[in-house]
């Protein structure tokens, strides 16, 4: 096994920041940004036109930072099965990632729906006006809270790959697999 692992690290590493950079991002800039558009009608197609530009830039982060984190698990795998602390980290960093890619594609989905609501006033990307569509205003409204809740969850990959990170010190190696060796005797 190689003793460094610096390009699966920056692929785990900057696919993560900018997937968690470019949604924060977007919720604040591109959604802000088709608010202020004066004609409330041309909003809808300002916001798709944004994320539109971002989403092949989105998907090729999300590739690295799971090629990336696929390589790191690979590489670390001994230590996720016998150091105490690595596997719950694994196991929940896990969920969470299936959880940003879920909502992820729970949000393209939204979006594209939401942009059929181009010609219809809006009052904001995630804001229907009394008049837009139904099917468009329900698809906004969820898009509310996603807008939020991938900056939450992909932040949260962010902390926990630190402290992956920080369970690599050799104090912490050490202890964890004392940690499991001690309960391994005391079976």
């Amino acid at each position: 096994m190689p003793s460094r692992n610096t390009v699966a690290r920056s692929l785990h590493d900057l696919g993560a920041a900018a997937w968690f950079g470019g949604s924060l991002m977007g919720a604040v800039g591109v959604n802000g940004a088709a608010a202020a558009v004066r004609d409330p009608r041309d909003r809808a197609g300002v916001a798709a036109a944004g994320w539109g530009k971002w989403n092949p830039v989105n998907a090729v982060a999300i590739g690295a930072h799971l090629v990336g984190d696929g390589m790191i698990l690979s590489a670390n795998r001994d230590r996720a099965r016998y150091q105490a602390g690595v596997r719950s980290n694994t196991v929940i960093k896990l969920a969470v990632t299936g959880a940003a890619l879920g909502a992820t594609v729970l949000s393209g989905v939204l979006g594209r729906k939401s942009a059929e609501g181009h010609g219809h006033p809006i009052e904001g990307a995630t804001d229907p006006a009394p008049s837009t569509p139904d099917d468009v205003a329900a698809a906004q409204q969820n898009l509310r809270y996603l807008q939020w809740a991938l900056p939450v969850l992909t932040g949260t990959i962010i902390v926990l790959g630190a402290q992956q990170g920080e369970q690599q010190r050799p104090s912490q190696i050490i202890t964890g697999f004392g940690e499991t060796l001690a309960r391994q005797i005391g079976k």
